[in-house]
């Protein structure tokens, strides 16, 4: 058995099933990711509250994916980088723009550069913008709360990036068409 199983609603801990329910009303599924969350009723409920307040806030989808995309690939994040290419994709994010985005590039579309350039500087720099930085995004169009906003999206693409990197959750087979892995240094 090992030690992060792929829980099923069946064998999760009671207080992680209610979750495990809603992923798969969402999803059509529970993530492989979700599954061995589980095993800690803490984590995934912490994760699926800031989740949906995060999908709630002012930005768009195809925002919200660039953002969680960018996060997954700046933190060498092999499940959800395939997980939220798929996702990107479907939300409407242009091809080349994920393509970018998987290369460690900024997308073409400058609203997504920007998204992209401030999550990418927050993971980098630890959360320690400089003032340039702020007005970088902000003179892109956004504003002062959508930054924050951004934090938000950082923070819960930051637990399934840790949990994928602890956990190494097996990629489902509908998204292996989008399996990436980190460039070597």
């Amino acid at each position: 058995m090992s030690t992060y199983p792929i829980h099923t609603i069946e064998s999760a801990p009671t207080q992680s099933k209610a979750v495990l329910q809603q992923l798969q009303l969402t999803f059509g599924m529970i993530p492989n990711i979700a599954a061995k969350m589980a095993s800690s009723p803490v984590l995934i409920n912490g994760f699926i509250g800031l989740f949906e307040q995060a999908h709630a806030s002012s930005l768009t989808e195809p925002q919200i994916q660039t953002l969680l995309l960018t996060n997954a690939v700046t933190n060498a994040s092999v499940w959800p980088a395939a997980f939220h290419t798929a996702l990107a994709l479907n939300a409407g994010v242009h091809s080349a723009d994920v393509d970018a985005i998987r290369a460690g590039r900024l997308p073409n579309d400058a609203e997504l550069a920007a998204l992209s350039l401030l999550a990418r500087t927050l993971i980098e720099k630890r959360g320690r913008l400089a003032e340039s930085d702020q007005k970088r995004f902000l003179d892109a169009g956004f504003s002062a709360e959508q930054v924050l906003e951004v934090i938000a999206v950082v923070a819960a693409s930051a637990i399934t990036n840790y949990t994928s990197s602890v956990t190494q959750p097996p990629l489902e087979a509908q998204f292996e068409e989008f399996a990436w892995h980190a460039p070597t240094p």
